[in-house]
């Protein structure tokens, strides 16, 4: 058991990606293991598409690797109902740069709850409620404004041109959490007075968010 606080965490976003590797192949496992000719290594941070809606834009760590396979640690893809035999292959790419959004005030995130179909039956008093999967995640990241910042200027670049990135926020106590997708990033500052200038960095995952303990 652990207590985590936001304090002290650091939010970072993809400036690259390396060539992307084909997977040919990849099993249902507890830790799904992906047929892919490369040189990755244990720790890597890997985009995963896939023809698997539950595993796909989603970023995963290498928790084992050779030349010709790696595991996707956390990747849980024993149930074959939603992880159909033989559809889960796509691409690999490894993320190759990283860089900090610093100066951040405030994290705000939504979604990833579940949704829901009601159901009332004309033959019963009491309705019920079927789950459908889950809504969209939203991170929204306010940072103090300074237009010089190396972390801002690439946000605003992706911002720009429609770019989806990988976002990775390392928690004070030593978690990881991942998430890949569309990066907004505002270029006019909030101006409230006693408070300093702010902007809004907002990432609209297309993926799963993907968690690693420490």
């Amino acid at each position: 058991m652990a207590w985590l606080v936001p304090e002290g965490s650091r939010f970072l976003i993809s400036t690259t990606f390396a060539a992307a590797t084909n997977v040919t192949a990849i099993t249902n496992a507890a830790s799904a293991v992906a047929s892919a000719t490369n040189t990755y290594a244990v720790g890597d941070e890997l985009l995963f598409t896939s023809g698997w809606e539950d595993a796909t834009d989603s970023i995963w760590k290498a928790s084992a690797a050779t030349g010709s396979s790696v595991t996707l640690g956390g990747l849980d893809s024993t149930d074959t109902g939603f992880f159909p035999s033989g559809t889960g292959v796509g691409t690999l790419q490894k993320v190759s740069n990283w860089i900090e959004l610093q100066q951040p005030l405030t994290i705000d995130t939504s979604g990833g709850d579940a949704k829901f179909i009601n159901v009332e039956p004309l033959n019963k008093r009491n309705s019920f409620q079927i789950p459908t999967g889950f809504n969209a995640n939203q991170t929204r990241l306010t940072i103090g404004y300074d237009p010089t910042l190396p972390g801002y200027e690439a946000a605003v670049a992706a911002s720009r041109t429609l770019k989806k990135v990988a976002f990775k926020f390392v928690l004070s106590g030593g978690a990881t959490v991942y998430s890949y997708g569309y990066i907004t990033a505002s270029e006019a500052p909030r101006m409230t007075k006693g408070q300093v200038l702010s902007v809004e960095v907002a990432i609209s995952s297309v993926g799963r968010m993907v968690s690693y303990a420490s």
